[in-house]
């Protein structure tokens, strides 16, 4: 008697791989990874918005193919061959954004280009994708790069609506309110990621038990 076998292809395993991520053991706050673009690009909502747009696309399509790629790939030149994969899809998203957002790729400039050396891309290709199938390598490159980018967009609204009064470029708070030009400095993203650490610990029982 055949039977009917139902295969999702987003399982309890494949939705973790999205949902942890972003949470449990975010790239940012838990791994300590990617912090440097955080801190660069979250002045404004909107580059902040493209550049998580960036690394998602990135981190997620360098994880497919890498994974594709992992069996033929000789150890003794894994790095080498991750990097070029990478710089390939950054180049491709550089193009992009030139040819559709350029205000954004003037905004973000040079650190489109230093997506190749975001630690969140190299270390799920190292830790994830060298071995694993390449559907939950793809899931688990956009888990992560939502991750980064839900971080990015937090730290972006903040800075953004009490360093500027506006959101997206548009003023949101009244008149009278006296911008904090101090939130748009590099100085004030350190402070306020360290900030949104303590707090995702604070409130997260397994990071607390763990820590």
């Amino acid at each position: 008697m055949a039977t009917d076998t139902k295969v999702s292809v987003l399982g309890k395993n494949e939705r973790k791989l999205i949902t942890d991520p972003i949470d449990d053991n975010n790239p940012v706050t838990v791994q300590i990874l990617g912090v440097c673009s955080a801190l660069a690009v979250t002045s404004q909502v909107y580059p902040a918005l493209i550049m998580a747009i960036g690394v998602t696309l990135v981190t997620a399509f360098s994880n497919l193919v890498t994974s594709m790629l992992r069996k033929s790939i000789p150890s003794s030149i894994r790095m080498i061959v991750q990097l070029l994969i990478v710089a390939a899809l950054v180049q491709v998203v550089e193009m992009l954004l030139g040819a559709f957002a350029y205000s954004a790729y003037e905004m973000l400039s040079v650190f489109i280009g230093l997506i190749i050396t975001n630690c969140i891309v190299m270390g799920r290709l190292e830790a994830y994708a060298m071995a694993n199938k390449p559907w939950q390598s793809f899931l688990d490159g956009i888990g992560n790069g939502l991750g980064y980018g839900f971080i990015l967009i937090i730290m972006a609204v903040i800075r953004e609506i009490s360093g500027k009064g506006s959101f997206m470029g548009w003023k949101v708070l009244p008149s009278w309110y006296i911008p904090n030009n101090l939130m748009v400095l590099p100085c004030a993203s350190l402070f306020l990621i360290g900030v949104i650490i303590w707090v995702q610990r604070a409130r997260n029982q397994k990071l607390v038990d763990v820590s």
